[in-house]
């Protein structure tokens, strides 16, 4: 009777260890971090594909300074409207590829859930929360942002990102209408950065010197997206506001990112004057007539009928 609980028992070990050498690695490399959850359903979608296999080509791009800056305005932006501390507040970031933003929030102290379609892009942001020391305060969900209904209750999100995604979503809107369920009454701040179009209009004739692509760009929903060699949606302050609208969304401040440092003359080193960039990109970003054709916009918004309006 020994012998074959023992065999019974041996048997059951060797299942537990196949079934969890098919664990993504980034499941096991994120096991101290507090509710790690994977949602097995991976999109088919050409277009994301691009994440599964140039994660680590889209981390060094977030090394240079092009990259730096958008990370660095867009959380800049962000902070003057983090809601705030009436006890636990919970952040969510839909597409979070590297995590960067989602650790900084947690390191103003946020319970962080990053939400990424990519592994590799979730092993990524598991490094770079162990790295800071915030691993405790970091959840991952592996699944797809059009989604969210299925992950995650109403109102459970004091803060939602939404940076970066919209341009490669098949239809923003719903994306947009599960983000605004998911968010918290009142208080509760969405923000979304998204390809401006005027930008992509001044950055093929200035940048690229490609008049067609420029004119193009005036009327094309989508452009040329070059660190991937593919499309990407771009976004008209007009249709941009409309599908807000439609997801019961309100505009709480739009900032400009990126207006003038992709065209600054090689004398100017992006490395060495980065504050100086920052700081002027900053004020430029602020006032309209420059945020107009900045390379990004960035919306916060809150829900329709609540929340701050900006006092700038």
């Amino acid at each position: 009777m020994s012998v074959e609980n023992d065999f019974l028992q041996t048997t059951l070990l060797l299942c537990i260890l196949l079934v969890y050498a098919q664990v993504p690695s980034s499941d096991r490399i994120g096991e101290p971090l507090v509710s790690v959850a994977y949602e097995y359903k991976m999109t088919t979608n050409p277009d994301a594909q691009r994440f599964q296999k140039g994660a680590d080509k889209y981390a060094a791009y977030l090394e240079i300074p092009e990259g730096r800056l958008r990370l660095d305005l867009a959380f800049a932006n962000l902070q003057e409207f983090l809601p705030q501390a009436t006890g636990s507040l919970h952040a969510l970031d839909l597409g979070c590829g590297t995590g960067a933003l989602g650790v900084r929030l947690a390191q103003l102290g946020f319970h962080v859930t990053l939400l990424d379609s990519s592994p590799p892009m979730l092993d990524l942001a598991t490094r770079a929360a162990h790295e800071a020391g915030v691993a405790e305060r970091i959840a991952l969900k592996h699944g797809d942002a059009a989604q969210l209904a299925t992950f995650f209750d109403a109102g459970s999100f004091n803060l939602i990102l939404c940076h970066n995604l919209l341009e490669y979503v098949d239809d923003p809107c719903a994306v947009l209408s599960g983000a605004a369920r998911a968010l918290r009454d009142r208080s509760g701040i969405l923000s979304i950065l998204v390809r401006n179009q005027a930008g992509e209009v001044l950055k093929a004739a200035l940048v690229s010197g490609d008049l067609t692509a420029a004119e193009c760009n005036l009327t094309s929903e989508w452009g040329d997206e070059s660190l991937y060699g593919s499309k990407v949606r771009l976004f008209a302050a007009e249709s941009l506001h409309s599908i807000l609208s439609s997801a019961s969304l309100a505009v709480t401040a739009e900032r400009g990112v990126r207006v003038m440092s992709d065209y600054l003359p090689p004398k100017v080193s992006r490395n060495d004057e980065y504050e100086r960039i920052f700081e002027l990109e900053r004020k430029l970003g602020r006032r309209p007539e420059f945020a107009a054709v900045a390379r990004y916009t960035q919306c916060l918004a809150h829900r329709a009928g609540s929340g701050m309006k900006d006092s700038a």
